[in-house]
């Protein structure tokens, strides 16, 4: 079997599992997203798509991060309720709203500079947008803000172009999935929002 294909069947599996595990809110993701940059990577370096095999190296680091916050905030949770802990989700305050927006022109010109003059990329604008959106991203995710789906929804939308563009279609055709279970994911966490806040009220009335 040719590797790039081998390599897109096995980030699709890996994608598909980190999205059901996303989607549920459970912690398992990050240990799944330690796993998925080592295939992606492999498959972005070979494909020229070199900011995006960078950010796999920086999702193996946020993976880290992400599965210590998450695990604080569980254990921070039920030392408070012992019946059950709460999901942690939450709103995006607009403070970190536009730290994030500043955080992202940033990043995106730095990207864009490094590709266009350090590397051969075709696509330094496009390939630096996703770079750069994905770090905003994985950081809302770790802090279980729910408009990180708006965040991926974009990042996924844009990736979908650019794979189809490098020919890598299976890797195209993961994320145009991954653009619907955004939508889907959101709402989820959303529900989940809602069940815990209509239960703390019940609780403290």
């Amino acid at each position: 079997m040719d590797w790039k294909l081998t390599l897109q069947i096995i980030g699709v599996l890996l994608g598909l599992l980190y999205l059901y595990l996303e989607y549920k809110a459970n912690i398992w993701l990050w240990v799944v997203g330690l796993i998925m940059p080592i295939v992606h990577g492999a498959l972005y370096f070979r494909q020229g798509l070199y900011a995006d095999f960078s950010m796999e190296i920086y999702y193996i680091l946020a993976g880290i991060y992400g599965l210590i916050v998450w695990k604080k905030t569980k254990a921070k949770a039920k030392s408070k309720d012992k019946r059950e802990s709460s999901s942690g989700i939450s709103r995006t305050p607009l403070a970190v709203w536009v730290a994030i927006a500043g955080v992202y022109m940033v990043l995106h010109a730095a990207i864009y500079t490094i590709l266009v003059n350090f590397t051969d990329s075709t696509v330094p604008f496009w390939d630096a947008l996703t770079t750069a959106l994905s770090v905003v991203a994985y950081w809302l995710l770790s802090r279980k803000f729910i408009e990180q789906w708006f965040v991926w929804l974009a990042v996924d939308i844009v990736c979908v172009g650019l794979y189809i563009h490098k020919d890598i279609p299976l890797t195209a055709s993961l994320y145009a999935l991954y653009s619907v279970l955004a939508i889907v994911g959101y709402l989820k966490w959303k529900r989940i929002m809602r069940a815990e806040s209509e239960g703390d009220s019940t609780f403290n009335c």
